[in-house]
Formats: structure tokens, C-alpha cells, sequence
């Protein structure tokens, strides 16, 4: 006959239930709370760097434009000195106009000074060594071109120079025009923003040249930042990205959120201490943690004393409870690792399938189109039998992350591992067109990684794809008949000779 557990075990074990919910409810409370606080800041950083890359790209885009009127004029009027002495007008006048600009100068083609914007101009200097003459010298390139930072000869200020090739009429090289911009420019307005005690902004080249920073010191102004965990992060992550970083130049956790310009070859990137962004989520958590600690503790004091010769019994009793929460974790961790293709990280044909269900569902309800891309790698089993089956599996895994970067832009694209060889990228709200784009896009990265291949034609691992995309709404078949349409075309891509894109062909409406 089942026995009643006595008042003692049922007095324990409320009050055991009691304490562990406050220190579990007030730990939830305080970590959402933080994740929150991060997220904001993330938030924040966000458009800190939206703003500082809008601000140096408008600054930059102001001087070239000048350029741009400067080089015209001069190919057009030539370089004599009536028309150098209405030049030097117009620089003067563009130089008034442009609070970021420090003077505007045009060097012939072995150095020497033509104009520039200063009332008293320079004598017998010559920019011949200058990179940036360097660069235009021994490039056809009629674009900008940004330099690495150097310091005036003529005031001794640190200057961003911006510049353009001039050329002769048969396209030889003639000279440079160059508009220098103040790193004082950006750092003034860099002061102007809130980034608290300890955090810090910067404007750096692509080639990882540090351009300017906040907090400034002339040391930092071109120095290379390619070994430094921002540098890294922006090359991983792409044009704009956020990670949380230790700072190489000052020791400093923060939250880095970088930015490329959208015309230039340059990033911005705005960083919050992380210290200084949880320093009142701490205080409100000590507050908080010790206020429920000392509830806690006049509970289980009380509990104590009622039931202290069941202690052992409560003991193993919280050895359980923690016991099932290891457990629910271990099951969450497990199901996770189900729905993943253990070598490629991809998503595996199980959650594939699960995704086409859904999404396939989704676009019938919105008369949206879905698509899909089936990929196929070139000849893999004559990789193996070339290369042995584990350099087959690194393979795989480096052609996974590849098209997982070029393909996973969005929350509801999915990039999964279809079986073998083959892949596949699910594309909600995506027509036929834009399909085609990105697998064109992924076979064109794969092809770029150059991983050599000996027995395809082309002498490197290649792929096939096939895409396909139907509205839902339109087409009355099931799920699987978008599978079998790409598949049609993966065949097709095969056929008409590999390392192709082929689209579905689909007869046209009544």
C-alpha cells in the first residue's frame, strides 16, 4: 500500500524547491538582463560605426570629387601658365569650401610641384617617393586611390592623402592630383561621440593601415593592424560584423562593431567596453543577487531548524534536481546535433527536409515563390580514389563553409549537406533569377578556392548545380517536385559538361 510522505520529507522538500527557485528565477532574471545589455550596446555599436563609416565616406567622397573636376580641367587645359595660374584659383576656392581638406596639389609626372591651393606655394620639394605617386605611376587605374597617412612637409600635420592619375592625351602618365584631408578632421569628430571612459573608435585601410583612432596618439597613425584580432574579425565576418574583442593596442575587452565605406577601401570600427557596458548590470545584480541571497538564507535557516534531521535526504534531493537539469541539457545538446551534418557543419537531410516542409508551407500561405539550388561536387569519387578519403573530407568541410558564407544571408536560407557529395541551398521568397545569381556566385567561390583536382578537365575541384523555384500557390504538386526539378537540372549541368549553373525548365503558364 502506498505511504503518504511524512510532513517532514514534504516540508523539506518545499522548502529545497523554494530556495533553488529564487537563486534559479533571480540567475534567469540576471542573465537575460545581461544579454540584453550586450545586445543593446550591440545595438548601439551598430550605428556608431553606421555613422563614423557615413561621416569618413561623405568626407572622403567631398575631396574626390574635387579631384575629379581638378584632373579634367587639367587634361583639358593643359598645364600652362595661364591656365595653372586660374587652377590655383579654383584649388584655393575648393580648399575654403572643404573644412576637411588641408590643400589640394597637382605634381607632373616626375614629382614637381605644378599648383596647389596655398598662397606661397612650396619650393624645390618633390612627392616623387610619395606611395601614393609611387602607386598612380605604376598603375593605369583612374580611380581614387587612399594612402597610408604621411606628414606634411609644409606644416608637419598628419594628413589622409586622397588622389587621382592625371595622364597625357595618349593615356601615358602625366602626373598626380592630391586632396590631403586632416586626420584631425575625423578625430574632432570622433571626439564628439560617446563611447564612455574606455571605449574606442577607428578608421583603418584595407591593407590594415591604422588611418586615425580614439583614444589618438601619433604612434598609432599608421601602424599595421594586420595581426590584431579587429583585422581578423573584419576579414572573417565581411563589410560589417561585431565580436567581442581584446584589444591589441591597450589590453582592453571591448565590443567591436566595424564597418566597410561603401565607396572606399576603408573600415570604421566603434568599440564599448565591455566592462563599462556590464558595470551597472553588476551593481544591479549584486543589489538584486544579495537581496534574494539573504531571503534565501532566512528560508533555509527556517527549513533548517523544521527538518534538519532529514538534511541528508534534502542533499540528495538537490543532487537530483541538478542531476535533471544536466540532463534536459544533454538532450537539448543531443537534438542539436541531430538536425547537423557532423562533417561539414551544415544542416543534415534530416533538418533539410524538415526546412522544405515548412518553408514550403510558408509560401502557399504567402503566394511566395521558393527556391532551391542542388549542387553536386565534380568527380569526387575520383577524388578519393586521387587524394584517400580523408583529404575527400576535408574537401567536403572547406567547400561546406564556402558555400555557407555565400549562401546563408538571410535567417531563413538554409545551407545543407543533401547527401554524399551532393548539397543543397534553400532559398524562401527567391525566384528562379536571383537563384541562378547566387549559385553562379557559390560555384564561382568554389572554383576560386583552387583545390587542386587532377582528374577534371579543369584541373581544380569544381561544381554542378541545378535551380529551380515555384510559387506554391501556383503549382498544386507537392514539395518533392521542386527537389525533382533541380535535380533534372543538376543532371543537365552534368551533361552539358560540369562546373555549369543549369536552371529548370518549366513550361510556360496557360
Amino acid at each position: 500500500m502506498f505511504r503518504r510522505p511524512s510532513i517532514t520529507f514534504r516540508t523539506t522538500a518545499f522548502v529545497t524547491v523554494v530556495c533553488l527557485a529564487l537563486v534559479a528565477l533571480d540567475c534567469w532574471n540576471s542573465w537575460n538582463s545581461r544579454a540584453e545589455q550586450l545586445q543593446q550596446m550591440s545595438v548601439a555599436a551598430s550605428n556608431l560605426a553606421r555613422a563614423m563609416a557615413q561621416q569618413a565616406d561623405d568626407t572622403i567622397k567631398q575631396a574626390d570629387t574635387a579631384l575629379v573636376g581638378i584632373v579634367e580641367r587639367i587634361e583639358h587645359d593643359g598645364t600652362q601658365p595661364a591656365a595653372v595660374a586660374r587652377l590655383r584659383t579654383v584649388l584655393a576656392m575648393q580648399v575654403a569650401e572643404l573644412p576637411q581638406l588641408d590643400g589640394i596639389h597637382v605634381y607632373d609626372k616626375d614629382g614637381n610641384w605644378v599648383a596647389n591651393s596655398r598662397q606661397i606655394p612650396p619650393q624645390n620639394l618633390n612627392n616623387a617617393t610619395r606611395e601614393y605617386f609611387v602607386f598612380h605611376r605604376e598603375h593605369e587605374d583612374r580611380g581614387p586611390h587612399i594612402g597610408i597617412p604621411v606628414k606634411s612637409r609644409t606644416n608637419g600635420k598628419l594628413l589622409v592623402p586622397v588622389s587621382r592619375r592625371i595622364n597625357h592625351a595618349d593615356g601615358s602618365f602625366a602626373g598626380v592630383a592630391l586632396a590631403t584631408i586632416e586626420v584631425a578632421f575625423f578625430l574632432k569628430f570622433y571626439e564628439s561621440l560617446d563611447i564612455g571612459q574606455a571605449g574606442a573608435v577607428a578608421l583603418i585601410l584595407e591593407n590594415g593601415t591604422m588611418m586615425t583612432r580614439r583614444p589618438y596618439s601619433t604612434d598609432m597613425v599608421g601602424r599595421s593592424m594586420l595581426g590584431t584580432g579587429l583585422f581578423q574579425a573584419y576579414t572573417t565576418q565581411g563589410p560589417a560584423g561585431t565580436a567581442e574583442i581584446k584589444s591589441a593596442q591597450d589590453g582592453v575587452t571591448r565590443l567591436n562593431s566595424f564597418r566597410r565605406l561603401s565607396n572606399y577601401p576603408l573600415f570604421v570600427a566603434a568599440a564599448l567596453s565591455k566592462d563599462e557596458i556590464l558595470a551597472a548590470w553588476w551593481r544591479e545584480t549584486l543589489w538584486h543577487t544579495g537581496g534574494v541571497t539573504l531571503l534565501t538564507l532566512i528560508v533555509g535557516f527556517v527549513g533548517w531548524r523544521l527538518v534538519r534531521q532529514m538534511e541528508l535526504r534534502s542533499k540528495s534531493e538537490a543532487e537530483l534536481l541538478r542531476a535533471r537539469d544536466a540532463l534536459e541539457t544533454l538532450n537539448k545538446t543531443l537534438n542539436t546535433l541531430a538536425m547537423e551534418d557532423g562533417l561539414t557543419g551544415l544542416a543534415n537531410r534530416r533538418q533539410f527536409d524538415v526546412a522544405l516542409d515548412s518553408e514550403f508551407s510558408r509560401a502557399m500561405r504567402n503566394a511566395s515563390t521558393l527556391a532551391l539550388i542542388l549542387i553536386d561536387v565534380d568527380c569526387f569519387k575520383q577524388y578519393n580514389d586521387i587524394y584517400g578519403h580523408t583529404a575527400g573530407d576535408e574537401c567536403l568541410q572547406t567547400i561546406g563553409r564556402t558555400i555557407a558564407s555565400v549562401a546563408s544571408r538571410r535567417p531563413g536560407d538554409l545551407a545543407a549537406r543533401y547527401g554524399g557529395e551532393e548539397l543543397a541551398v534553400l532559398l524562401p521568397n527567391t525566384d528562379v533569377a536571383d537563384a541562378a545569381v547566387l549559385a553562379e556566385r557559390i560555384r564561382t567561390a568554389v572554383r576560386d578556392l583552387e583545390i587542386v583536382h587532377a582528374g577534371t578537365p579543369d584541373g581544380f575541384v569544381t561544381l554542378s548545380a541545378g535551380v529551380d523555384a515555384f510559387s506554391p500557390a501556383l503549382n498544386s504538386g507537392p514539395p518533392k517536385e521542386l527537389v525533382q526539378a533541380a535535380d533534372k537540372a543538376l543532371y543537365a549541368a552534368k551533361m552539358g559538361g560540369r562546373n555549369r549553373v543549369c536552371t529548370a525548365m518549366r513550361p510556360a503558364a496557360a
